[in-house]
């Protein structure tokens, strides 16, 4: 099989509701570009039919791969792995609920062409998009989270935690094999990593769906910023320095 110039990895934890509209969506607008690709679905130990849904998309898209873990991990672990096992010259995760659709890959593109090793979605530089917008606490919440983040880690970074990251291949296999956290953390870790290791980031805007019924709630929230200590911990004692 031919290397494909685009990898989609999308985690999935119990999304058989979601996941169909989802992998619909990715090959429909992909489909229609000039570029080949691969969509890889992670299933993080599902006990729904995740699995199953994908095994019967498989004949319906030619291009989608499944990666069928039985134990749940986490969103870090499964976001690694599809990372490191996708083929593509680009690879690009998204959220399970397309919160972000794929069509935004194409203002990263560009990007890319301009040298750029890693480009990301945000939602709150100028030109993003909510639609419709978070809660006011849901807001708050969120502010105060990417500004701990931001206060100690990734200062020029406004929306650390978009689910919309797309990097190079050289930047995948240098940044997620030294890569440590499996559950919420793990993209605010990619992007201290890349920013350590002298990766060029580009944060664009996106236009982006809230979701109601999303998997993260106020507990997770506070495990990000367990682990942002953490990450600064490991950064201050050269933790990552062996891969």
């Amino acid at each position: 099989m031919n290397k494909p110039f685009l990898s989609v990895i999308v985690p999935a934890y119990n999304e058989a509701s979601r996941l169909p509209l989802t992998l619909i969506d990715i090959d429909r607008h992909l489909s229609r570009g000039a570029y080949s690709y691969e969509i890889i679905v992670v299933n993080d130990g599902s006990n729904d039919y995740t699995a199953d849904i994908v095994k019967r998309f498989m004949p319906l898209i030619k291009n989608l791969r499944l990666i069928d873990n039985q134990i749940n991990r986490g969103k870090g672990a499964a976001v690694k792995q599809g990372m490191l096992e996708a083929r593509g010259n680009i690879r690009l995760f998204t959220d399970a609920d397309n919160s972000t659709s794929v069509d935004q890959f194409d203002k990263m593109l560009p990007h890319f062409k301009e040298g750029y090793d890693i480009v990301i979605g945000s939602r709150s530089v100028r030109g993003a998009i909510l639609d419709p917008p978070q809660s006011i606490y849901r807001r708050i919440l969120e502010k105060k989270v990417n500004l701990s983040i931001q206060l100690l880690l990734l200062r020029e970074i406004k929306d650390p935690r978009c689910g919309f990251k797309a990097f190079s291949e050289e930047a995948t296999n240098v940044i997620f094999s030294r890569a440590r956290l499996e559950r919420w953390g793990f993209d605010m870790e990619a992007l201290t990593l890349a920013k350590s290791l002298g990766f060029k980031i580009k944060e664009v805007p996106v236009r982006w769906v809230n979701d109601p019924f999303s998997h993260v709630h106020i507990a997770d929230f506070l495990q990000i910023l367990w682990e942002t200590v953490k990450i600064r911990w490991w950064i201050s004692r050269r933790k990552y320095n062996d891969g």
